[in-house]
């Protein structure tokens, strides 16, 4: 799998994406949802896919949206670099793929309204309900994991081809 840099530059490079996706690459449901909208995509490049678990994943390069706001809530870039989150998230992809249809009646605004708050409830139940640790566990078993020279000379190694990411 490309480091979220490298997906990044490869996606800047080739220009075709309309939105990039942050997305927990660590969430069973998440990397479902993923699955699909690639699917979908087949190829076409329109939706770039960030993995924000990636230990290389820089919010710098998207949106500067940080790991814990990520995790927090579904968000995603546009092209412009505007950053969106919660249902708006996937009314842009869906639209980006074609499939806009399935969310539009959430432009609505008391739909919209009901459809945000519901994501939030479940955003705020996610990490329990996919049998995960708490948010301040995997913030801090990832600051650990990252930590000073350990994420540098991961990413040496990794730079150099002769390590896998996370040696």
């Amino acid at each position: 799998m490309l480091s979220s840099k490298t997906q990044s530059q490869e996606s800047t490079a080739t220009q075709p994406w309309r939105i990039k996706l942050l997305y927990d690459g660590e969430c069973p449901l998440c990397l479902r949802e993923v699955n699909f909208l690639q699917k979908r995509d087949a190829g076409r490049g329109l939706v770039a896919f960030v993995d924000i678990a990636d230990d290389f994943y820089n919010p710098e390069d998207h949106g500067g949206v940080d790991f814990e706001t990520a995790m927090g809530r579904i968000h995603a870039v546009l092209s412009d670099g505007t950053v969106v989150k919660n249902v708006e998230v996937f009314r842009r992809v869906y639209e980006a793929l074609g499939m806009g249809w399935i969310y539009a009646i959430t432009k609505l605004p008391i739909i919209g309204f009901v459809a945000d708050s519901l994501y939030g409830i479940w955003a705020d139940w996610r990490l329990q309900l996919t049998g995960r640790s708490n948010l301040a566990t995997i913030i801090a078993d990832r600051a650990e994991r990252t930590a000073g020279g350990n994420r540098q000379k991961r990413i040496e190694c990794n730079l150099e081809g002769r390590c896998k990411t996370g040696e």
